[in-house]
């Protein structure tokens, strides 16, 4: 039996998998996030605690039918700050990815060149909630944190050093934003200057490259058992969708609206957004666009308007596109967007509702807003081979035809536990244990486009560009 860890956002889960990347078992927990004035934080020991739970409750379930544990791995949410002591212990909560505490600082450096300086040396278009901006933030206001701090790791880095003991270690996907080069896979400590934290390098975890193995303390998982740390869930969806070839492409519909395309092209021309990843593969990143909100901008409508979830795709249906003239660009974040542009002020906007607009008109708008940005993500990151979709949206089917249609392009759905599939055959990979990867990520359907409905929003995709542009305008008033 092979165990995936994928510590999320908001919900922690642990997935087993036969050999042949039959899905087994899933186990989940959710895990709360604190939001106040822009602060968004996360209690290190309750996450911690989840995977510990969710782990006990993965071996219940697989007790005495799916064997030993032969190897885990492990993935989770990117980028935020989790400072800890040198035994791995928290010194504060965790800042999130989703905290946009540092805006104004990022606006700041937006307006005098070091946003895009830091572009062009790492390919990371730093947001307010990537470790940048955090950490140069809590310098400037929580000095003490950082004095007791040993190390600013990411969410699966404490959780590694927590159920192993290892030394704390990151991994280069998770180092990629936005202090490591891609060329030579190590921080540039230029970076770390112009972001004034040259005071603050050592709180850098060292960059395991490849990922960091060890073996587990007996918290969760029996003591002994073969883990690897990383890469971070992005990447790991990647892998565990099969997005591998240089031109491919996923498109992660979660939380995070996240477009990634493979490429073997490292280029930091162009507008500054996203960021490459770096892979294990030397040579390899992947293009990212992770746009800030995804599903949870359908939650939010869908919470306004007092419709269950269940109710969604009966609504899509009896919904014609275009939605009855109502548009939404759907930037609902408090920390703006991240992708495939930067723009910390922006905010959504509804425009076309009027008396008649009904909660179908409203919800149809967001998907096809949300659609939208998926392709604008996609088509800058460079999209020219096939494309995978996974994530919470994709129990949708109405969602998925209607995405389809928006891209213009059959989508490869992969359903089930995308990330801790990955993060299986990263480890697997990194011990050198043979799985037939083609099995483990074969698609479970394709969706196909709808001619018709794919040249009206293809229009539709040119006049959402027209009033993102004005927004943007907007928001920079």
């Amino acid at each position: 039996m092979y165990v995936g860890i994928d510590v999320g956002t908001s919900t922690v889960k642990a997935a087993a998998f036969d050999g042949t990347g039959r899905q087994l078992a899933v186990a989940a927990r959710p895990v709360g996030l604190s939001m106040h004035g822009g602060f968004v934080e996360q209690d290190m020991d309750e996450v911690y605690g989840a995977v510990v739970a969710v782990l006990d409750e993965l071996d219940e379930l697989t007790s005495g039918t799916a064997g030993p544990v032969e190897l885990a791995g492990l993935t989770g949410q990117g980028d935020g700050v989790w400072l800890v002591d040198a035994e791995g212990r928290p010194v504060r909560a965790a800042a999130s990815w989703m905290d946009g505490r540092a805006h104004e600082l990022l606006g700041q450096w937006l307006a005098d060149g070091t946003f895009e300086t830091v572009f062009r040396r790492t390919g990371s278009a730093m947001f307010p909630g990537c470790p940048g901006p955090l950490l140069a933030w809590l310098a400037a206001h929580e000095p003490k944190s950082l004095d007791a701090a040993a190390t600013a790791l990411y969410c699966k880095d404490m959780v590694f050093q927590r159920l192993t003991g290892a030394p704390a270690t990151t991994d280069v996907s998770d180092a990629s934003m936005p202090f490591l080069d891609p060329r030579t896979r190590s921080y540039d400590n230029g970076v770390v200057e112009l972001l004034g934290l040259t005071r603050r390098r050592g709180l850098l975890a060292p960059v395991s490259d490849p990922v960091a193995t060890a073996e587990t303390r007996g918290e969760g998982l029996p003591a002994g058992t073969r883990i690897a740390n990383g890469p971070y869930d992005l990447p790991a969806c990647a892998l565990g969708a099969g997005v591998t070839e240089p031109g491919d492409g996923l498109l992660i519909v979660g939380t995070c609206l996240a477009s990634l395309v493979a490429t073997t092209d490292l280029d930091l021309s162009g507008e500054p957004a996203g960021l490459y990843i770096s892979l294990d593969r030397p040579g390899h990143w992947l293009r990212a666009m992770p746009a800030m909100v995804g599903t949870a901008a359908l939650d939010w409508v869908l919470s306004t308007t007092g419709v269950r979830h269940e109710e969604v795709d009966a609504l899509l249906a009896a919904t014609p596109a275009g939605a009855n003239g109502v548009r939404v660009l759907p930037y609902f974040a408090p920390s703006g967007e991240r992708a495939p542009f930067v723009e910390p002020r922006l905010r959504a906007e509804l425009t076309g509702v009027s008396l008649e607009s009904t909660p179908a008109d409203l919800i149809r708008a967001t998907c096809e807003g949300i659609g939208y940005a998926a392709r604008h993500c996609l088509e800058a990151a460079g999209l020219t081979g096939s494309l995978a979709v996974c994530g919470g949206g994709t129990r949708s089917p109405a969602w998925m035809r209607l995405l389809a249609d928006v891209l213009g392009r059959p989508l490869r759905v992969v359903e089930g536990e995308v990330g801790a599939r990955g993060a299986v055959l990263a480890a697997a990979e990194r011990y050198g244990v043979a799985l037939d990867t083609g099995a483990w990520t074969r698609p479970t359907e394709v969706v196909e486009p709808d001619a018709g409905r794919a040249a009206y929003y293809t229009k539709g995709f040119a006049e959402h560009l027209a009033r993102l542009a004005e927004a943007r305008q907007r928001a920079r008033a």
